[in-house]
């Protein structure tokens, strides 16, 4: 019988060796980390939104555009998938309907978040965050009204930057009281913050890893040691693409042609990246010559 993802997830959180989970933000970027050798994949909000809608992470995405990028992503990989959830797209009705939408699609975990909504990306100014209350409130009926019990339900807190790491800290720990499996505090600004939350947050803590954002690069090992149980790294595979393509395009306009020096990867060796044999192999097996 095959494992659930959440279960898998579960089993991967309560191992020695800390889950490292890049962002993927379509179902191609979530083979390649599969390929690479990655034991998870985190479903970035702020990846989902530019390649979806070509927009930034102002919480334009909806829940069923979110739940339908989750099931798309979760379809064509192996792997345990957690997945963004915003502030839960509402109310608490609205974070047991979204509790709901990410099991069918099929997530092992995922996290929602204290913000105001519309919500921003957690590295950009502008943020508010709702009450302690409310967000304890919605923490409390994801974890109750899960239908997978094994999705784990991460609290993420974006305090730091509104109330102060005090606060971040002390609604962390009030998120664990209400059921949160895993803490989240988004942004601490300096690796003294960083070990802070480690020492103080009694709950396992997911890390956030964003080049150029408010959080200071610090390698998974050193994470795994301050006792982190999970990091993802939402911008690895977006950052890399925009740098990629850019410069495709522009080397199109200069030389007029997309043949470059080096390795050109043919069709075949991008087909076989995305499942290629795995289809032909059923063609063989059924097609007609």
């Amino acid at each position: 019988m095959t494992m659930r993802a959440s279960t898998k997830l579960r089993e991967l959180l309560a191992a020695p060796d800390i889950v490292v989970a890049p962002g993927a933000y379509d179902g191609f970027s979530a083979r390649l980390i599969e390929r690479t050798g990655f034991a998870a994949v985190y479903m970035t909000g702020a990846g989902s939104a530019a390649s979806v809608l070509g927009q930034p992470d102002l919480g334009l995405m909806t829940l069923t555009e979110m739940a339908t990028r989750a099931a798309q992503i979760t379809a064509c990989v192996s792997l345990p998938v957690i997945a963004d959830a915003d502030t839960g797209y509402g109310n608490v009705l609205n974070v047991v309907r979204t509790v709901r939408e990410y099991a069918r699609a099929g997530v092992a975990g995922l996290h929602i978040e204290d913000q105001v909504a519309p919500k921003k990306c957690g590295h950009i100014s502008g943020k508010q965050v709702i009450s302690t209350a409310e967000f304890c409130d919605k923490i409390r009926a994801a974890a109750e009204y899960r239908p997978d019990p094994d999705l784990v339900i991460i609290a993420r807190t974006d305090a730091r930057a509104v109330t102060g790491l005090d606060d971040a800290i002390e609604r962390g720990n009030r998120a664990v009281e209400a059921g949160a499996d895993m803490v989240f505090v988004e942004a601490p600004q300096s690796r003294e913050e960083i070990e802070r939350v480690a020492r103080e947050v009694k709950a396992p803590l997911l890390a956030n890893m964003v080049p150029g954002g408010r959080t200071p690069a610090v390698k998974f090992s050193d994470l795994e040691r301050l006792g982190f149980r999970l990091v993802i790294y939402p911008a690895v595979c977006m950052a890399a693409a925009v740098t990629a393509i850019e410069q495709a395009l522009a080397r199109l306009r200069e030389t007029e042609t997309d043949w470059g020096e080096g390795p050109v990867l043919s069709p075949m060796e991008i087909f076989s990246r995305v499942g290629f044999d795995w289809w032909h192999s059923i063609e063989q097996r059924f097609g007609r010559p």
